[in-house]
Order: C-alpha cells, then sequence, then structure tokens
C-alpha cells in the first residue's frame, strides 16, 4: 500500500541504546534484530533508526565518515541486510536517520575541500572570507554553542558548522552535491529500506548572500542557556531553495514503490507550523517531524493549538507527532506537574495515539520510562558539557534499554556505555510483561483500539470547546465516529454527555452513567454514538 505511512505508528531504536550482543557496552545491530519481536508485538508499524554509519562518534554518529557503510560499533552491512528481512518478516518497515545537511570532518570530501580553494571539491562545503578585522562571515551562532564558522588554516577562511566545529555543513548551493546526496539515498533504497527520517531537514541551504541573522522577536528576563535561541535564524536556514531540493528527493523516491519521508523541521515554534506545513504539500515530504509537544506545556490548550495549526496551513500535509525522542527529558518526566508517573504515561499514549497525524514512540515510553540523573563526570553528550548545569545535555534520555531488573538490565554483559540506575532498572519489559495493568499492557492495548478503528487513523478533527483542563476532539463521521476525553489533570472533573453513546477503546478513571460523563485524576474516555445523531458535550461543576 502506498500511503501506508498515513496514520502510522512508528517505533524510534536509538542504536546505542537498544540491545548489545557483542558485550562492548554499546548497542549493535545484531542486539536490535534479536528484540525485534518486542517491538512487532506492540503492534506499531514501523522502526526508525538513529544513525548506524560509519562515524568518529563526536556527535553519536550525527557525524558520519561514510554514508553507504555501517560503523564497526554497530556490525557490518550484512548485520544490516539482516536486520531488514527479520523487520520485514515481522510485519515491520524500517527508516533509517540521513544526516545529510553537514557530514563529519572526517569525512574524505571535507579533507579534499579544505586542502586548498580549487581543488574538485572546494566548493562542496560553504566556505567564506573572513572581514577585514578577521571575525567570521555572519553571526550566526552554532546550535551546539558559539559560533556557527570556524578558520580553517590552511584554506585561510571559516567554514560553516550549524552544530559541533567536527560536523561541517554541506554547500546544496552546488548541483554536484544535491546529486552525490540522492545517490546516496538511492543506495539505501536498492538495500531494501521503507523510508528516511530526514535530519534537520531545514538547513540544508544557507543564505548565498550571508546575510546576518536578527534577533527573535521576543524578550525574555534573561538570556536563554545558549544564545543561538536568541537568534531568529531566517538565514542560516530554511531558506526558499530547500522546497526545490525536497522535491528533487520525492521524486527519487517515487520512482519505488510504498517507500516515505520524514524530516525532522527544528525552527522557532512561530515559523514551524509554515514550515511544516511547505514542505509536506505537494510532491515534497510525506510527512513532517514536529517538535511542538515535546516541551513542557501540557495544556489543552497547547495540544488543540499545534494540531488545529498545522491542518489549517497545511490541509494537504501530513505531521508526525511525538512526546520524547532521544534529544529531550523523557515525557513522564517533562510533565510529572500533572499526575503520578504511571497515570501520566498512561494517559500520554492515549492522547498521542488518538491525534490525526503519524505517530513515533520512542524506545522506552511504553515501560513509562523516566529521564535519568545524569552526573557531570558521566556526561557524554557535547551540548551538555558546554552548558551544564543549566542544561543537562541529552545522555539522561538516552540511557540503555531496560529489559530485565538485573544490575545491568539485560542490555549488556559489559560496561554500559551510559549508567543504568535502579529508578530505570524498576520499569523494565520483563516484569511488565507478566502484568496486565503495565504501562506496557496499556500500550498494546492502545496500539491495538487505533489500528482496529479507521476513525483514529484517517478521521478528520473536529475539537469541543472545554475549559482546562479538559481537551475532547472527535475522529470521524458518523457510526464510526470515536469521541476522545482528556482530563489532563489530577483532579476529578465531570461533563453532561448529549446524545446517545457508550464508552469504547482503553479507557482510564472515567465512568458514564446515563448522561453524566465522570473524569478521575488523568482520566481518559473514548465514546462512540450509539444512536443516529453525534454526541457532544457539556462541562458541569
Amino acid at each position: 500500500m502506498q500511503d501506508w505511512w498515513r496514520g502510522s505508528v512508528t517505533y524510534q531504536v536509538y542504536p546505542r541504546s537498544f540491545q548489545d550482543d557483542d558485550g562492548n557496552g554499546i548497542g549493535d545491530l545484531k542486539g536490535i534484530t534479536r528484540r525485534l519481536p518486542h517491538i512487532a508485538s506492540l503492534g506499531v508499524d514501523a522502526i526508525w533508526l538513529s544513525p548506524i554509519f560509519t562515524s568518529p562518534q563526536a556527535d553519536m554518529g550525527y557525524d558520519i565518515s561514510d554514508y553507504t557503510d555501517i560503523d564497526p560499533l554497530f556490525g557490518t552491512l550484512a548485520d544490516f541486510d539482516a536486520l531488514i528481512a527479520t523487520a520485514h518478516d515481522l510485519g515491520l518497515k524500517v527508516f533509517i536517520d540521513q544526516v545529510l545537511s553537514h557530514s563529519s570532518a572526517e569525512h574524505p570530501f571535507f579533507r579534499e575541500s579544505r586542502q586548498s580553494r580549487d581543488n574538485p571539491r572546494a566548493d562542496w562545503y560553504v566556505w567564506a572570507e573572513a572581514h577585514p578585522e578577521g571575525s567570521p562571515p555572519t553571526n550566526w551562532l552554532s546550535v551546539f554553542g558559539g559560533p556557527a564558522w570556524e578558520w580553517d588554516t590552511r584554506r585561510r577562511q571559516y567554514y560553516l558548522h550549524n552544530f559541533l566545529p567536527s560536523q561541517p555543513d554541506f554547500n546544496y548551493h552546488n548541483p554536484a552535491v544535491q546529486d552525490w546526496a540522492l545517490s546516496v539515498l538511492r543506495f539505501w533504497l536498492e538495500r531494501g529500506i521503507d523510508g528516511f527520517r530526514l535530519d534537520t531537514v531545514n538547513y540544508f541551504f544557507h543564505d548565498a548572500r550571508l546575510r546576518d541573522n536578527g534577533p527573535q522577536p521576543y524578550a525574555e528576563a534573561l538570556p536563554p542557556v545558549n544564545p543561538c535561541d536568541m537568534q531568529d535564524g531566517v538565514y542560516s536556514k530554511s531558506r526558499p531553495e530547500n522546497l526545490k531540493w525536497l522535491e528533487r528527493i520525492r521524486g527519487l523516491l517515487d520512482e519505488y514503490d510504498a517507500r516515505a519521508t520524514v524530516g525532522e523541521v527544528g525552527d522557532a515554534p512561530y515559523r514551524a507550523v509554515r514550515i511544516m506545513a511547505d514542505y509536506t504539500t505537494g510532491k515534497r515530504l510525506h510527512m513532517a517531524y514536529s517538535f511542538d509537544m515535546l516541551g513542557p506545556d501540557y495544556s489543552a490548550k497547547h495540544f488543540r493549538s499545534r494540531i488545529e495549526g498545522f491542518f489549517t496551513g497545511a490541509p494537504k500535509g501530513w505531521p508526525m507527532w511525538a512526546f520524547s525522542n532521544h534529544d529531550v527529558t523523557r515525557h513522564v518526566t517533562r510533565w510529572s506537574d500533572h499526575g503520578t508517573t504511571d497515570a501520566i504515561a498512561r494517559q500520554a499514549a492515549c492522547l498521542l495515539l488518538s491525534f490525526e497525524g503519524s505517530i513515533c514512540l520512542y524506545q522506552g515510553e511504553e515501560l513509562g520510562q523516566l529521564e535519568t540523573e545524569i552526573t557531570f563526570q558521566e556526561l557524554t553528550d557535547p551540548p551538555g558539557i558546554r552548558f551544564w548545569p543549566d542544561y543537562k545535555g541529552r545522555d539522561g534520555c538516552r540511557t540503555p534499554m531496560v529489559w530485565d531488573a538485573s544490575a545491568l538490565a539485560g542490555f549488556t554483559t559489559g560496561t554500559p556505555w551510559l549508567p543504568i540506575k535502579p529508578p530505570q532498572r524498576e520499569r523494565n519489559v520483563a516484569d511488565q510483561m507478566v502484568d496486565d495493568t503495565s504501562v506496557l499492557a496499556h500500550y498494546r492495548r492502545m496500539i491495538a483500539f487505533r489500528r482496529a478503528t479507521p476513525a483514529l487513523i484517517t478521521g478528520k478533527t473536529r475539537f469541543v470547546d472545554l475549559p482546562e483542563p479538559l481537551l475532547a476532539f472527535t475522529r470521524g463521521t458518523g457510526t464510526g465516529a470515536v469521541l476522545a476525553v482528556f482530563n489532563l489533570s489530577p483532579d476529578p472533573h465531570n461533563l453532561l454527555v448529549e446524545g446517545q453513546a457508550a464508552l469504547t477503546g482503553p479507557g482510564l478513571a472515567a465512568d458514564l452513567a446515563g448522561r453524566r460523563l465522570s473524569l478521575g485524576p488523568n482520566a481518559v474516555a473514548f465514546l462512540k454514538p450509539t444512536g443516529d445523531q453525534p454526541i457532544s458535550l457539556r462541562h458541569t461543576t
């Protein structure tokens, strides 16, 4: 089916931390392959593998030195082929991360490019002259701290890096770079992958005139931890030339059956929705991965505004929503003020899996896994080290998957690359597998409910006007419609149901007696119409 991705559920695997089968403390492809039945048992449609390609690992694989081979840390191309075959046998599609906006400084192309100003790849990366007094060409700042320009003594020029200095940016104004990038995608398509997660998809092009960025159009009492957040990056990213490039990518994928792309759109919240709309309208990306729900806001207003905002701006576009990933604090920890850990974990599953769009779950999310408390001595993440202690980095969400309650959590026989601590070991697969009341069991029920309910896959969303902390919306129409109701707080609330209705699906702490819908702490109710008329809600005290 060509549009299998529409409404799909993808499970993100962070390879370093999923399963280590060779005992070196770092996860590998053979380990992932062995654990694929766990992922398949959840009922998801696909997996997404974070980068597994040859890399110096300065940014945990997001700095690639060979785009068509597997890093020995993770295995071999044969191991990758075996993973693909096993996944397909289990009914799982496979997305792989593609980090094409920048490479590692160890990539042969960059080594050649920095040799001189007139070699065959001299303009494959973004080089620029210093200002007369020696300062960088623009005021652009790196996401990982400091200027986005690094001086190179051989060329006597600056090169652009939006992330680490060891991650130079490709020059996509050069058509040869675009052609090469398409050849990389074709290589993996020919190996049987089902799609790409395109990292930093709005960073491919920079302003060719090298204009300075202005300030963000809001004022804060104090500057942010990272001064990069003070800039409005209209010239360093999200350039209009990106649209034609995305059309070239789509043209390549359309040569193959049932393949898909999802792009990571990282930009200011007030602009991200428009970019997601532009990038998924027409023959561009199939889906845009949203950052909008990866922050601290756990309110009905926020969730409603993000979903309505996207589909208003992109009625023919398609989002992918997520609550957690390898770059942000795990959501059950972020939202801990709104209920107990298990209550938030279960409610979040119902919430996310009832949204219109495609869904991405992050490994361990199905266990209600918590953020790990990491000390400075345990850090490996470059921005965490740079901005400690006000920003503690991303290691806390990247600690190994917990398969059992043993000291090494069934993850490795060696020393894990990040620590596995008691609060995480308490939330393990083995214990939850045999507990029908566990978060894991709830995720399986909710995913099965979504898959069995067409309205939750393709039905349009119509929100109900209710006061905070109540969120309600209908998906679909007629007798197949589902009305989803959420109490986003630990305090009870009551609603009156207008029309004939019955509870359905894996609800939580909700009871329907006649017309009265009682919502306990962090309750979830799914209602289906039992009569000919649509159902609606009215708030009561």
